[in-house]
């Protein structure tokens, strides 16, 4: 299978269409109950990181958020465009349903998934003891709300250089009824939600399906995702809350592979054809498996007048099979895990002292069998491993808001990891053990802020130091050799930034600059193999911006927005020399130095609905010696459609969107270092989505 890709449009090609469809912006389609707490400015959002509970304008911190009008303003299917729309983070998709996140520079040692992200669901730490987390098997509806910490984040959460993901999965203010959303697009992607909600002021309770399949962009890139989910929460009485979490996954995807440059170009809807003894990614049946049940609860208690706690205590289950071009990799991977912090606040006259005392520990227990693949089939046993996995972490945090309009916070973790493996097949090694221990991590900000809530400045400064061992599956690749010499990399982080609201202009510029030693590097060998090394000492530094404002008002507009954001990234080897090859002051691989996001909706009062948006992203080097790059591109979308509510009870809408409006041709969660220069991995071409929403209130809408 092959589709036709025109080439990168240049600046003079964009700007026309761009601004025609400027033009017939009119709105975004709200989700839920109504715009007056979906659709609010980014300063006004509180967040949850960093235990702060505050207005995101007023938390020292690098933090964007995506919440659910901002998912919104795209295909129902993803969330890697929502994702790319803030400044430092990308998301990549190299094939439908293979996700890779790259929060500043992390997805250099993540040839797939997510690495060296701390990530939490619904309180739960679903990053396993291993260091990996399976995000892909989260359907787009199980996202309400995303908050992304830039940089390292430790003090509280423990392993993780790049950042920290907190995701919620459920809208507390949800009515109770029944919805239902069906989405086709190009590719034969076909997409279904179905939820029931049902609750009281005391209670709320949702359930919900998603089946998501498509024949992909790709020969051998075929998608198929059900997930079932459950999520409640209870009020017990006034000082007491459960929060509670059930998930089912069950994902398959192909995967294509990557391809050379000269394939790229004759064919980017190839898949990786046979070449060098190694069997094409057709013949191998190359592909994803992926089953994975959560279970977990999170239980708020007010202890004393000064006293809160927040407890939480969950099981995850992950079984993967993956055919891949060199081999057959069968993996159970069961872990339990449990997290606790003791809050006491001190009102001082009109100032506020609160400190934080906890711990998290998670313990993981994994079988990984490596068989022949034939023709997509596990043939014979080649490698057998028992591997163990414990994390504990114990953390303090204090922080003080003065009447004065200045917050101080600070905080350290402590950190204990040890990895147990023992290889049965095909000869027994005897039990090897890995420890990192003692690891501290420290975190320091402060900020003060000027003028008025209408008219407000907040200026910030902070230093953090993270670390991040090397990850299970960096220690022990299936596709290269035991390395449990790998060091863990440890880096310190300065942020300088600024949040500002002035009137209804919305300003969030963070300039930072991050030193990082013993850098983990991936490799990829002939057959599609892994393998990681250190790599010395890094050198990265930025400037990331956003800005917004509701372009139009008045009686025809119910709400608007116009916002933009800027990454710029310099991100450098400091020094780098492998065995006698020195990559010192070569850019590091996989991020380009510029990234532009920018968009337009409104919302109309009649129920019409639009939305553009461009995304501009420079070139990016694919090899530690920067001798290859990926191409810079833009993509221009769109969204168009209509929601009407019916007797005050029922909610029809209807969206009907465009992504890559000029057929751009672009390589998307490339692999880095390659072996034979197999980087790129083509993405979509032009292509199109409807979608319908049929929604049930049990009781009548305001």
């Amino acid at each position: 299978m092959s589709f036709n890709i025109q080439n990168q449009p240049n600046m003079r090609r964009i700007c026309f269409p761009l601004l025609l469809l400027f033009s017939f912006s009119i709105s975004q389609a709200q989700e839920s109950e109504d715009t007056a707490h979906q659709y609010v400015s980014l300063p006004d959002v509180q967040i949850r990181a960093f235990e702060q509970n505050k207005r995101a304008a007023r938390v020292p911190a690098s933090i964007n958020v995506i919440n659910r009008q901002a998912l919104n303003l795209f295909s129902p299917t993803s969330i890697v465009s929502a994702v790319n729309t803030l400044p430092g983070a990308r998301m990549e998709e190299r094939s439908p349903g293979s996700y890779r996140m790259n929060i500043r520079g992390s997805s250099l040692r993540s040839p797939f998934g997510v690495r060296n992200v701390k990530v939490y669901y619904n309180d739960i730490p679903i990053t396993d003891p291993g260091g990996q987390t399976y995000l892909n098997e989260f359907g787009y509806y199980n996202f309400n709300s995303l908050e992304i910490i830039k940089g390292p984040a430790s003090s509280l959460y423990g392993a993780g250089t790049g950042g920290t993901l907190l995701i919620d999965g459920m809208n507390e203010k949800e009515r109770a009824g029944v919805t239902t959303e069906y989405t086709a697009g190009s590719y034969h992607l076909q997409n279904l939600y179905a939820g029931i909600s049902t609750g009281s002021e005391q209670s709320l309770s949702k359930a919900s399906f998603q089946h998501q399949h498509n024949d992909g962009y790709r020969n051998q890139s075929a998608l198929r995702r059900d997930v079932f989910s459950w999520t409640g929460s209870y009020r017990i009485n006034e000082n007491k809350y459960l929060k509670t979490t059930f998930l089912y996954g069950d994902l398959f995807y192909e995967t294509p592979g990557g391809l050379t440059k000269a394939e790229y170009d004759a064919d980017p809807g190839g898949s990786r054809p046979a070449a060098g003894g190694f069997p094409s990614a057709e013949q191998a049946k190359a592909s994803i498996r992926q089953r994975m049940f959560l279970a977990g609860v999170s239980y708020n208690q007010h202890l004393a007048p000064k006293w809160d706690n927040k407890s939480v205590l969950y099981g995850m289950f992950t079984e993967l099979r993956n055919p891949a071009i060199r081999n057959y990799g069968k993996n159970s991977e069961p872990h339990v895990g449990a997290r606790t912090l003791f809050t006491f606040n001190q009102p001082l006259q009109q100032s506020l002292l609160s400190v934080i005392v906890g711990g998290e520990w998670q313990e993981g227990f994994s079988n990984i069998a490596i068989h022949k693949n034939v023709n997509g089939n596990a043939d014979s046993l080649r490698t057998y491993d028992d591997i163990h996995n414990r994390q504990v972490m114990a953390f303090t945090q204090a922080s003080l808001d003065l009447n004065c309009g200045w917050s101080l916070i600070g905080g350290a973790s402590w950190n204990w990891s040890n990895l147990q493996f023992q290889r049965f097949t095909p000869a027994s090694l005897g039990s090897q053990s890995r420890s990192f221990d003692n690891q501290v991590a420290p975190r320091i900000a402060v900020m003060k802020r000027f003028g008025s809530a209408r008219n407000e400045v907040n200026v910030y400064s902070g230093i953090s130091k993270g670390f991040s061992p090397p990850s299970r599956d960096e220690l022990i690749p299936t596709g290269g050799a035991i390395n449990l010499g790998l060091n863990p990399e440890k880096g310190t982080n300065y942020d300088l930034g600024v949040k500002a609201r002035l009137s209804k202009l919305y300003i969030d510029i963070d300039a930072f600059l991050f030193d990082l030693d013993n850098a983990i590097v991936q490799r990829r060998d002939a057959g599609g193999g892994d393998y990681y090394v250190n790599s010395g000492k890094t050198n990265q530094h930025g400037i990331e911006s956003y800005l917004s404002y509701p372009l139009l008002q008045g009686k025809t507009f119910q709400q608007s927005n116009l916002w933009l954001s800027h990454t710029w990234h310099d991100f450098h080897y400091k020094q780098f020399k492998q065995l006698t090859t020195d990559f010192s002051n070569h850019q590091m691989p996989g991020d380009p130095k510029h990234a532009i996001s920018t968009g337009y909706d409104v919302i109309l009062r009649s129920g019409i609905n639009a939305t553009v948006t461009y995304y501009y992203s420079g070139k990016v080097p694919l090899n530690d010696a920067n001798t290859a790059y990926a191409d810079a591109y833009n993509l221009v979308g769109g969204k168009i459609g209509f929601q009407k509510w019916v007797e005050n009870r029922w909610r029809f809408r209807v969206n009907l969107g465009v992504d890559n409006l000029l057929n751009t041709k672009y390589s998307l969660g490339n692999d880095l270092n390659a072996a034979g220069g197999r980087y790129y991995n083509a993405a979509p071409g032009r292509n199109y989505y409807v979608s319908l929403l049929v929604q049930w209130a049990s009781k009548k809408v305001d």
